[in-house]
């Protein structure tokens, strides 16, 4: 498993109750993410933490500076883990983050994160894209009810689907406790 990294993506505190951009079950989702941090950090294999900065004027949310942008404590970077800030949905891109994996021999994924519908989805496609074996914790991962069509879609769906359409192709899609 040593060809394999763990990747943390945006477990950050405005997702949380009292943030900007409050996602549904979000502590639950960082409980587990620090399950599998934990896992990772107890057999010193490699873990890299996503932080989303936005820099795009009108940002409402994870705003450099702020309390908010910072990562949550549950998933707290030790010092020498690797932190790659970005500031699009996905992980890769206008970041070092294939350069930093292709460096240490990563040739798996092992991914928690926020949020399944957005960042997560944008990030673990082009992980697949890139040629990298990616497994998903779905239960490590949390998402927001969306609206289309005057149509509001909770939650607990968004999440469903996101991962259904990931599964199979883009990634296997497991709970914590498989890995």
């Amino acid at each position: 498993m040593a060809d394999t990294a763990l990747v943390i993506i945006d477990i950050q505190n405005d997702y949380f109750p009292g943030g900007k951009m409050e996602l549904e079950g979000a502590d639950a989702a960082a409980e587990k993410a620090k399950q599998a941090l934990h896992r990772f950090r107890s057999r010193s294999l490699p873990v890299i933490h996503i932080k989303h900065l936005s820099v795009r004027p009108g940002s409402t949310f994870f705003i450099p500076g702020t309390e908010g942008a910072e990562i949550r404590d549950a998933v707290r970077p030790l010092e020498g883990e690797t932190v790659v800030e970005k500031s699009f949905p996905n992980s890769f891109r206008s970041t070092k983050l294939k350069e930093l994996l292709d460096q240490n021999g990563v040739k798996n994924l092992v991914v928690a994160g926020m949020m399944t519908h957005m960042c997560v989805d944008a990030s673990v496609r082009q992980a697949a894209d890139l040629g990298y074996k990616v497994t998903l914790l779905a239960d490590a991962c949390a998402t927001r009810a969306q609206t289309f069509g005057g149509e509001t879609v909770p939650a607990r769906q968004v999440h469903a689907a996101f991962l259904a359409a990931l599964n199979g192709f883009y990634a296997k899609v497991i709970n914590s406790h498989e890995l």
